[in-house]
C-alpha cells in the first residue's frame, strides 16, 4: 500500500482547476475515491488515469483540405 491520497484540494492543484471541479467528480462518480471517515481522498494513480483518459492527441499535419485541387 505504497500508494498516495491526495485531498481534494491537491487533486484541484495538480489539475490546475477549482476545488469544485475534483468535487463534481467525485459526485458523479467519474474518478475513484476512498472514504476516511467523512474525509474524501483520491488515489494518485486515478488522478493519473483520469488524465490519461482525457488526454487528446494532436492530429496529423498530413491531412488533406477539402476543395482544394491539387
Amino acid at each position: 500500500m505504497n500508494e498516495r491520497y491526495l485531498s481534494v484540494v491537491q487533486v484541484a492543484e495538480v489539475l490546475g482547476t477549482t476545488v469544485r471541479f475534483p468535487r463534481r467528480l467525485i459526485e458523479e462518480r467519474r474518478i475513484t475515491y476512498v472514504k476516511v471517515g467523512r474525509h474524501v481522498r483520491i488515489p494518485e494513480s486515478a488522478v493519473h488515469a483520469f488524465i490519461g483518459a482525457h488526454t487528446v492527441e494532436p492530429r496529423s499535419r498530413v491531412t488533406a483540405r477539402r476543395g482544394v485541387a491539387a
